[in-house]
């Protein structure tokens, strides 16, 4: 049996294994909330060992805390941000928890305070001289060090979703530019429409991921307005006067964020709109990116029933039983990351209208998916564009084969013939399975040299023009 020592707390003593750095308050989370076996991601525990860094360093500066204790506390978050001695290791609590993060708060005050206090000689446990609530938890509630730490970890975690965007649109604008010369059939409703270029596709694409990093960018504004100060409900009880502006100030020159005090304490420990906008516009570019990678599903299917107009690298064979099949791998992979998505922004919607009058008690399951979102995706859009996107190749004669029999080439004889006589030529195309040039050349229409031009170049089929003259309407 391993050696325990014996804490108490408001609800009496308890055992504590002797080489925890956590305390009785996490004991008794672990007990009660044993549910999925997650612990919280490491940009959130490095966010609370932001938060009570600069705590601590607010608190100096009022002379709110004497300076023994205050250096303490400072050294012990250092180390708890470096992952010494494995101080992040004592955060053990699970995600799902009681409301608010109360447990998740005590358990790192606790590893602070217990660190603090052996720096100072005291023993684990024993909270002297250093006390998890009236030290390491000074001018701070749950409900204000919890939003903060999930604005916090957010902010610190997009910058490389941000990137990894950004690298995502570049790979398709490449391959925009590489195949502008290639012709292809376009699709809508998957039936056969006008030409377009392959290289217009991707630059389609290319442009839906730009202007979901814009969106996602623009949400993230709102997380810079930190509570930190309102302590329990928004009031700043037990804090300085002076306490929110200087610990955003610390917090602000220490990250390098441009965060700042909210303007109402009580809208920003009430509610979780800003959290639950970032989360929403996560579930729009997992929409999009979903799109994406069904359309290169579609678009490589194959290699001899699909529509095979471009290929995919092959990165691990397909199939334990068809030998040689090669499947979209990474294209489903980040289709099943994006669903993720989707399904962890409807928790955080749900939990963002679940508070109630002073404080919304869901933020646990909030931090977790949060994060958890853009952790998945970031990882999944990297390798997506490097494994996937960045060695995509192009069959421009298969392309240009559908090209020629697509009876949306029909579409730019409304001009010369009518809407009406193109739809006959059309309909007696799919009846006969010749080309739209086949019936027209038996119609005697190809003599028009302004028809004939237009289906000898597809390629000036896909922009806009204007029709000089008119053969019939």
């Amino acid at each position: 049996m391993p050696k325990t020592r014996i804490e108490r707390d408001s609800m009496g003593p308890k055992p504590v294994p002797a080489n925890a750095y956590y305390g009785v308050q996490t004991v008794r989370a672990i007990e009660n909330f044993p549910i999925s076996g997650r612990r919280f991601a490491p940009p959130i525990l490095r966010a609370l060992g932001l938060i009570k860094w600069a705590a601590a360093r607010a608190n100096l500066t009022l002379k709110t805390l004497d300076s023994k204790r205050g250096r303490a506390i400072l050294r012990a978050t250092e180390e708890f941000l470096a992952n010494r001695r494995g101080l992040q290791d004592h955060v053990v609590v699970d995600v799902y928890q009681a409301g608010a993060g109360t447990s998740l708060n005590m358990n790192v005050n606790e590893v602070l305070a217990n660190r603090a206090s052996e720096l100072l000689g005291g023993r684990r446990g024993e909270y002297r001289p250093v006390h998890p609530n009236d030290h390491v938890n000074m001018a701070q509630s749950t409900n204000d060090v919890i939003p903060a730490a999930i604005r916090l970890s957010a902010l610190q975690t997009l910058p490389a979703l941000l990137e990894a965007l950004d690298e995502l649109a570049a790979a398709l604008e490449r391959k925009a530019a590489a195949f502008d010369r290639i012709v292809k059939s376009g699709r809508t409703h998957l039936q056969d429409a006008v030409p377009i270029r392959l290289g217009q596709e991707f630059g389609g694409y290319a442009r839906v991921v730009a202007k979901q990093h814009q969106r996602l960018a623009a949400a993230r504004d709102g997380l810079l307005e930190l509570n930190l100060g309102a302590t329990a409900a928004g009031t700043g009880l037990n804090a300085h006067p002076r306490y929110a502006a200087t610990v955003a100030r610390v917090l602000k020159a220490r990250t390098k964020l441009p965060v700042r005090p909210a303007v109402n304490l009580f809208e920003v420990t009430q509610s979780l709109a800003d959290i639950v906008a970032v989360s929403s516009a996560l579930r729009g570019v997992a929409l999009e990116l979903t799109k994406i990678a069904n359309d290169l599903r579609l678009l490589s299917s194959g290699p001899r029933t699909g529509l095979a107009e471009i290929t995919l690298p092959a990165v691990q064979p397909g199939s334990s039983i068809m030998p040689g099949k090669v499947n979209p791998v990474m294209a489903e992979l980040l289709n099943q990351v994006c669903f993720q998505v989707i399904g962890c922004d409807t928790t955080v919607a749900y939990a963002g209208q679940a508070g109630q009058l002073e404080l919304n008690v869901m933020m646990p399951v909030v931090a977790h998916n949060l994060i958890f979102s853009m952790t998945i995706l970031t990882n999944a859009v990297r390798v997506f564009t490097t494994k996937c996107v960045a060695g995509i190749t192009a069959d421009a004669a298969r392309c240009r084969e559908y090209a020629n029999h697509s009876v949306g080439l029909a579409t730019a004889l409304n001009p010369y013939l009518g809407y009406g006589q193109a739809a006959t030529i059309v309909k007696e195309a799919v009846a006969t399975g010749r080309s739209i040039r086949d019936v027209m050349e038996t119609r005697g229409l190809m003599r028009n040299p302004r028809i004939a031009h237009l289906l000898d170049n597809p390629f000036a089929l896909t922009g806009p023009k204007r029709a000089t003259r008119k053969v019939h309407r």
